[in-house]
């Protein structure tokens, strides 16, 4: 590229599964931008991070993906509100000056999401399977929007989070929203499904997927099945990169730390 073009990209591992470069790419494609390029920058440990930063000048902004959405935050200068609030980052805004590199980390995972609610069929308390980055800035939009939810974990208990083989029928009865934000059946292995008994699932239930790819998880097919309810993450993908790109580029027209206009 030449100097004054910019780059833009997704860090996590691996990355086999991602649009981000394809869904980017082609919005400058269609704007005749010729100047802006998204990558993917698949790294195996945060120790590259740095290393990504001064190699590439032209680096200007960063998604972040898994497992990295949470251990990104000890690398950056600074945090906006939303991020520091759910403890989670997503997007980075990369400045430079004066041959200093200055990052600042947000979360538009939680807008994303949020937005994808207007209109759905959506009612509470919530299941939130999965507690890593993307299940907090989950319980962040709920929050906003008054929904209780319970955290549903392999590995950790404690108040509000419960373990998968603890959940019985009246839990699924009582919780008609269940959100996965694990990894569990993305691409390539897509056969895989978080451990819930769908046997007690109903039509009164939702079952939102956040996963993209593929479009319908093994997850969402066995909601169906028992005539739930299904949303996959596609919608919330556009909705956070679109957020993002505002970021990247400085053209938000509301104040980015809050996102209000999307949480109310």
């Amino acid at each position: 590229m030449e100097k004054g073009n910019l780059i833009f990209g997704l860090i996590g591992f691996p990355l086999g599964h991602s649009w981000s470069a394809e869904f980017f790419n082609e919005k400058f494609r269609l704007a005749g931008d010729c100047t802006k390029l998204y990558r993917l920058f698949p790294i195996k440990t945060l120790d590259a991070f740095p290393g990504l930063l001064t190699g590439f000048p032209e680096l200007a902004g960063l998604n972040v993906t898994i497992p990295y959405k949470e251990k990104i935050i000890t690398y950056l200068d600074n945090l906006d509100h939303t991020a520091r609030s759910i403890g989670a980052v997503n997007t980075i805004k990369i400045t430079r000056k004066d041959g200093a590199i200055l990052t600042k980390g947000f979360n538009t995972d939680a807008g994303g999401f949020s937005m994808t609610l207007a209109g759905q069929p959506i009612k509470g308390p919530a299941l939130i399977l999965g507690t890593g980055g993307a299940g907090l800035a989950v319980a962040y939009a709920l929050r906003e929007k008054h929904i209780r939810y319970t955290f549903v974990s392999r590995k950790k208990a404690g108040p509000g989070i419960m373990n998968y083989h603890d959940i019985n029928p009246d839990h699924i009865r009582d919780h008609p929203l269940i959100i996965n934000t694990t990894p569990l059946g993305m691409y390539p292995d897509i056969n895989g499904s978080p451990p819930i008994p769908y046997q007690y699932l109903t039509k009164d239930h939702c079952l939102y997927d956040i996963i993209y790819n593929p479009e319908e998880t093994e997850f969402l097919k066995k909601g169906k099945a028992m005539n739930c309810h299904v949303i996959n993450g596609k919608q919330m993908l556009i909705n956070q990169a679109e957020l993002s790109l505002e970021i990247f580029l400085g053209t938000a027209q509301h104040e980015p730390s809050q996102f209000r206009r999307i949480l109310d």
